[in-house]
Parts: structure tokens; sequence; C-alpha cells
């Protein structure tokens, strides 16, 4: 596995699933152009992009390009780093057809071309929290014992830890999980966790 620093952001999720082989890494998928009108979403790029810098990884095709000027024009240019995979054509082995313009996207890609491409952006084998075993990371029991998981009022709880903390109050646990991990430090959590418990009746 690749370690990264900065956040990627790609299109979809078969991206998603794809990279997640390979990088050690926040990844978000911008859903195509949903990320458009999705404020929550963008706001979240955003605030990853100021912390920690955001790597965009799209297919090299029209519809790519227009979601890299998309975040080209929400996030500071100092604050991206563009990787950009080759032009191959051909199908994913999911679709009965190529894309519209007949190239692989992301999800296509050999393993050794996305390596290939973030070496040449420069963004290979950084240094991450995660790496540092002093720093305690918030784990799955950690949301069990402080009733954001497995509880009959866990999705309110959940609903409002994630509004406490600014992050979309669409994401999974598990997605809620890697950005508490992102952005805040374990103590951090707890005393969100008991603001919670203390305003519960």
């Amino acid at each position: 596995m690749i370690t990264l620093k900065q956040a990627v952001i790609v299109e979809g999720k078969y991206d998603k699933i794809k990279l997640e082989n390979i990088l050690d890494a926040v990844i978000l998928t911008t859903d195509g152009f949903g990320v458009f009108k999705d404020k929550e979403k963008q706001r979240l790029i955003r605030r990853l992009a100021r912390e920690r810098g955001i790597v965009v990884l799209t297919d090299s095709d029209s519809a790519g390009f227009v979601i890299r000027g998309f975040l080209g024009g929400i996030v500071p240019p100092q604050q991206i780093t563009n990787v950009y995979i080759p032009d191959i054509f051909g199908k994913e082995k999911r679709k009965t057809a190529p894309s519209k313009e007949g190239k692989l996207g992301v999800e296509g890609m050999e393993t050794g071309r996305i390596v290939e491409a973030l070496e040449k952006a420069g963004v290979l084998c950084q240094q991450t929290d995660a790496q540092n075993p002093l720093r305690r990371q918030v784990t799955k029991t950690d949301l069990f014992e402080d009733g954001f998981s497995g509880q009959a009022d866990s999705a309110a709880r959940r609903k409002m830890l994630l509004k406490a903390l600014d992050l979309p109050e669409r994401l999974s646990a598990n997605a809620m999980l890697k950005m508490i991990n992102t952005f805040l430090t374990y103590d951090d959590y707890k005393a969100a966790a008991q603001n919670i418990q203390n305003t519960q009746p």
C-alpha cells in the first residue's frame, strides 16, 4: 500500500474501490457531476484541501476535465495536485460498451499506470498521522462505547456528532470514522462525544 498525506478526489465508487487497493489515504468521490450541487461535499473538499491538500484523479475524458475545472474553482490552486492518467482506449470489465470517448477511466487503469501517474505528480510515499504509532486513533469500539453505533438512538447521536464536527450528515459510520481520524485527535473526539452526552435528556 502507498501512503498519501493528501486526500484523493475521484469521480465514482468504482474508482474509489480501485484506489483503496493501492492507497492508504482518505478517498472521496464527487459522484460524477453530483458535486456541482452538493454544498456539504464541497465544504468537506475545501476543508480537506485546507488541512492536508487534495489530489485530483479524474478520468481523462471531457467529463473528468469539467470536474477538475470545477474543483479548481472552489479550492485554491496551491492546495491541489492534479494527477493525470494516460489516454488508453478500451472498456472496463464491468461495462458492456466503452465510454462515450472510448477511453479507460481510473477504475480500468492497471495499477502500475496509476502508480506511475502519482510518481509523475510527485505525491508518493508521504508521511501520514496513521504512521505515527504514538497517535491514538478513534476506533469502531470507541464509537460503540460512546453510543454512536449499535444502540437504538445511535443514528440520531451520529447526526448530532456530524453536525458538531461540521461534517456531511449523510456520511456512513465508516466514512465518519475516517474523517474523525483525519481532522481530530482522540482527545478532541472524546470532548465532542462528551458534549453530546451532556446535551442528551
